[in-house]
């Protein structure tokens, strides 16, 4: 199963920072959610997209997770890439196998 099918995701983009917010479509999805999207298998499956470090913060009132993805090509303005905005990295994670 994809991370689409339980979940669909917000993106940001500040220079060379970009922020993913995953929402799980069912609040009781979150808790795995929690579990199986940790920061280094983000990290792993934005490689080439993102080179730096992942950060995730954890927003249970909410039942969200937040990545802050730094090193995340470059920041839509400053960048020779065809498309390295939040929304397309946001479109990858949700690609992702859980």
């Amino acid at each position: 199963m994809l991370l689409h099918d339980l979940a669909h995701c917000r993106a940001g983009d500040k220079g060379d920072i970009a922020t993913l917010s995953v929402f799980p479509r069912a609040d009781e999805d979150y808790p795995l959610l929690v579990r199986v999207l940790t920061a280094a298998r983000v990290r792993a499956h934005l490689d080439g997209h993102v080179t730096g470090e992942v950060v995730r913060h954890e927003l249970p009132g909410l039942c969200a997770l937040h990545f802050v993805c730094h090193r995340a090509g470059g920041g839509v303005t400053t960048s020779l890439d065809l498309d390295t905005h939040g929304k397309s990295l946001s479109s990858r994670l949700l690609s992702l196998e859980v």
